[in-house]
């Protein structure tokens, strides 16, 4: 089956952590962890954004989607995994794999436009606040998350499509933890310079464009913080941002070890825990990482406790 043209049959071996076939129960426990904690966290941070009065303003709102966003994201990918780890059944659908590599994309589409739109509404706090309550109106904020949500769908779809297109020829074993792009490009035979191509163009589009806009935005916000007259009001402004600037490095900066690492240093086994990372990890520690360093969360969280 290994050897036979794919374009016939229905499933890929989604290799994992099978090479450490001692270790597949202590796996499936630390990761049944990380993913219970990033949905309590996550999901903690949801409730909060919606249940304190005080944290009903445009930056809690988009705190409150990139929670929601993130427990999606780690949805994509830990609960195969779990199932993986505990059957011992690694094959996959063809349809499960496509279903997957869909949803994975369009989260990570999401996921990066919505970080440039949290970098914009500080950007507007910060260097228009007099105009901060016209300009991110409740309206504004519902369509910018709607138009982060569905601004990549029908362009992710038909990447998935496309790549579920190529023949695959020489073998229907994925060396990785899920069905990511560039795995899945590796099996495919014949010229795939089209769909590379296609690949970058997106990545270009969806990832370098928003990060352009967030380094814009922090530029303005910089330049207005040096121009306030006390250090404490630059601090405050500061600490503003530092928690989605945080947010912002782990995303872009684990992605871009991940994806843009040279082909002749590539390592399976390090592509693994890199993408373990940007899965896992970082969905686990943001909800920390925007709660122990905002004040109006962690006093929203005690007025929950107190109740």
């Amino acid at each position: 089956m290994a050897e036979a043209n794919l374009s016939c049959v229905k499933e890929f071996i989604l290799l994992g952590f099978s090479d450490l076939p001692n270790f597949q129960k202590i796996l499936f426990g630390i990761f049944l962890v990380i993913y219970t904690n990033t949905l309590i966290g996550n999901g903690l941070i949801i409730l909060l954004t919606n249940y304190d009065a005080t944290l009903h303003t445009p930056m809690y709102f988009f705190l409150g989607n990139f929670a929601f966003l993130e427990i999606c994201y780690t949805s994509v990918i830990l609960p195969r995994m779990l199932s993986d780890l505990w059957t011992q059944n690694r094959n996959i659908s063809l349809l499960s794999c496509a279903t997957q590599l869909c949803f994975f994309l369009l989260l990570v589409i999401t996921e990066s436009l919505l970080l440039a739109v949290m970098a914009y509404d500080r950007y507007v706090a910060i260097c228009k606040p007099l105009y901060y309550t016209l300009i991110m109106n409740h309206k504004v904020c519902v369509q910018l998350v709607i138009a982060s949500w569905i601004s990549g769908m029908p362009i992710m779809i038909g990447e998935t499509y496309q790549v579920f297109s190529l023949p695959y020829c020489d073998s229907n074993v994925l060396n990785h933890i899920f069905c990511d792009m560039p795995t899945l490009m590796k099996l495919a035979c014949g010229d795939i310079s089209w769909s590379e191509f296609s690949v970058y163009a997106d990545a270009v589009l969806f990832g370098f464009t928003p990060f352009l806009l967030i380094l814009y935005s922090y530029t303005r916000i910089f330049i207005t913080i040096q121009k306030l007259p006390s250090v404490t009001g630059r601090s405050k402004a500061f600490s503003t941002c530092s928690s989605h600037l945080m947010v912002v490095g782990l995303f872009y900066g684990s992605g871009l070890i991940t994806y843009l690492k040279p082909k002749t240093s590539y390592m399976a086994g390090i592509e693994k825990m890199l993408s373990l990372f940007y899965t896992s990890i970082t969905p686990l520690f943001n909800p920390l990482i925007y709660s122990l360093r905002n004040r109006d969360v962690i006093m929203a969280m005690k007025k929950l406790l107190s109740k």
